[in-house]
């Protein structure tokens, strides 16, 4: 059966291994999530799960959302987010799924929105070289360099690396495993680490790799 689940990174802590080594993981607050709608493919071409995370009051759900918890019969939720799956038949609109969709041992993939770090020179942004800084290079050692040719072709190439906004975008990592679940806690420790900053919002899936 596939899974998924939306969390709320909570930080970054270590836990000891049964041979008594130390793993670095991330705890992540995972659920419960409510399922809100399920998509399918005679009514929608495609076969999904949408779940919702995080509770909130009735007075800041605007009237189109709040028609569509209502029709599902489930309190507001803050997020939600969309699971493909190739079949949905084990989930119900209403039901709750917890972190113990999850075990210790499971291959995942982490989704979420990296940290902002505003506008960014290229050596921060892709790892440019910076120049020697002696014998009349000037005060532009980490500048970008130069941008191409002269006369042929008379552009710059689109995708050229330059500075600019860095992070702040969607960003997965893949091929994580579950250290460890508290299912009592809605907890989940995740060997490494996970993008987002602590209280960011990240989407918890099934490894394509070991799918």
């Amino acid at each position: 059966m596939q899974k998924g689940i939306i969390g709320k990174k909570l930080g970054m802590t270590q836990v000891f291994d049964e041979k008594g080594n130390v793993v670095p993981v991330t705890v992540v607050e995972a659920g419960p999530c409510a399922v809100v709608q399920k998509k399918t493919v005679e009514n929608d071409g495609y076969v999904a799960v949408q779940l919702g995370y995080g509770d909130m009051k009735d007075k800041n759900v605007t009237k189109p959302l709040k028609g569509h918890f209502g029709k599902a019969d489930v309190a507001p939720k803050r997020h939600l987010r969309e699971f493909r799956f190739d079949s949905a038949d084990d989930m119900n609109i209403g039901d709750i799924v917890k972190a113990d969709v999850f075990a210790a041992g499971d291959h995942i993939d982490v989704t979420g929105i990296s940290k902002g770090k505003g506008y960014a020179g290229t050596i921060k942004r892709w790892n440019f070289h910076r120049l020697k800084e002696s014998h009349g290079t000037g005060p532009v050692a980490r500048h970008a360099g130069s941008n191409g040719a002269c006369s042929s072709p008379s552009r710059v190439f689109k995708g050229k690396k330059l500075p600019g906004h860095l992070g702040a975008e969607r960003v997965t990592v893949q091929n994580l495993d579950v250290v460890k679940v508290d299912a009592e806690n809605n907890l989940i420790a995740i060997k490494g680490a996970i993008p987002g900053p602590k209280g960011g919002i990240v989407v918890i899936r099934d490894s394509v790799k070991n799918a």
